[in-house]
């Protein structure tokens, strides 16, 4: 029997690697959107057809148990969150509305429904929760969040876990680190990287700005994190899975790679502020350091320990970081005339 799916954030990248994921896995994929006069449906533009959109808001409950009780899905994909952390220090009530009272909106609706309604939900949290913590950072790492993005999913991440055990109900977290794709949104560092070498290349721009070059992430591709959120719903026990590739980069090796996709070697010169990425062979700077980017509070560094779902779901990161990158290169490389190649088989 086709099993019925909820996503909600499907417009976003996970949603539109998951949606079409289920898609292919014969699922009905229905999405949940907040109501807009300019509708964002790009990332979805393949597969718009195979889906249905329900209007929808993480900021009222009762539009979430409408939706819920209309389309009866087997399982539901909690993506919806406000996700850039740069943004939450400028709106952190907004953000803890969206990404922490929405999950628990959501969660009280499966309460309401009851568990024998055999409803399953993933829970998107976050590596950000870990914040300061030591690495690398696993399920049992106790979480020290230093951003409002970062409270807010430890809000929804604890709530999960209470009404999981307080209710019964089929519900597990997703802790993932960072994964990108060619649908990453341009506020992001990785996609702005990615967009900006690609116009440094067509001589559209000539240099890139970013804040801490120092940061170092876990990044992986989105693909092989939503086949990961997809595993965690099949287990016949609900729990919690933190989803990584085990292997930290700094946003300057980011860079590295990204020009190298593009034929060019980066030389760094300078510190702190004043650090500046230079052409190797041109001497031309194409890299430089603006304050303004950096955050109030910067996490060091996230790496993940992905070991228990390995074990208990047989998950484990299938695209490398090289190929992540040469992917978003690929998007953002600008053809002739202005145009743009669009690659939404992802």
């Amino acid at each position: 029997m086709e099993k019925i799916a909820l996503i909600t954030g499907i417009t976003g990248q996970d949603g539109a690697i998951l949606a079409r994921f289920l898609l292919e896995k014969g699922y009905e994929v229905h999405g949940l959107k907040t109501y807009s006069a300019v509708p964002d449906m790009e990332r979805l533009e393949e597969i718009s057809k195979d889906i249905t959109l329900h209007c929808g808001d993480m900021c009222d409950g009762a539009s979430l148990l409408r939706v819920i009780e209309k389309i009866q899905p087997d399982e539901i994909y909690n993506l919806a969150s406000i996700s850039h952390v740069h943004v939450s220090f400028e709106m952190p009530e907004m953000v803890a509305n969206v990404n922490a009272l929405g999950t628990l909106r959501l969660l009280e609706a499966l309460r309401i429904m009851g568990a024998q309604s055999g409803i399953r939900m993933y829970q998107a949290s976050s590596s950000e929760m870990f914040g300061h913590a030591g690495v690398p950072q696993n399920e049992d790492t106790p979480f020290e969040p230093c951003s409002p993005y970062g409270s807010a999913k430890l809000f929804a991440y604890w709530s999960v876990r209470n009404y999981r055990e307080a209710y019964g109900l089929h519900v597990s977290n997703g802790i993932l680190f960072n994964h990108e794709s060619p649908l990453r949104g341009e506020e992001f560092v990785t996609r702005k990287i990615t967009k900006a070498v690609c116009q440094i290349e067509a001589g559209q721009r000539e240099i890139l700005y970013l804040g801490n070059l120092n940061a170092r992430r876990d990044w992986g591709h989105a693909r092989d994190y939503m086949r990961g959120a997809w595993m965690m719903l099949q287990q016949d026990i609900p729990d919690d899975y933190v989803l990584a590739t085990g292997k930290a980069r700094s946003v300057r090796e980011f860079v590295e790679a990204a020009f190298d996709e593009t034929g060019r070697k980066i030389r760094w010169q300078g510190s702190g502020l004043e650090e500046q990425g230079v052409d190797t062979q041109s001497g031309q700077i194409l890299v430089k350091v603006d304050p303004a980017l950096f955050r109030p509070t910067e996490i060091r560094q996230l790496l993940g320990d992905a070991s228990k779902a390995r074990q208990e779901l047989g998950w484990q990161p299938e695209i490398s970081f090289e190929n992540l990158v040469a992917e978003m290169i690929a998007q953002d490389r600008i053809l002739p005339f202005g145009e743009k190649k669009k690659i939404y088989a992802v």
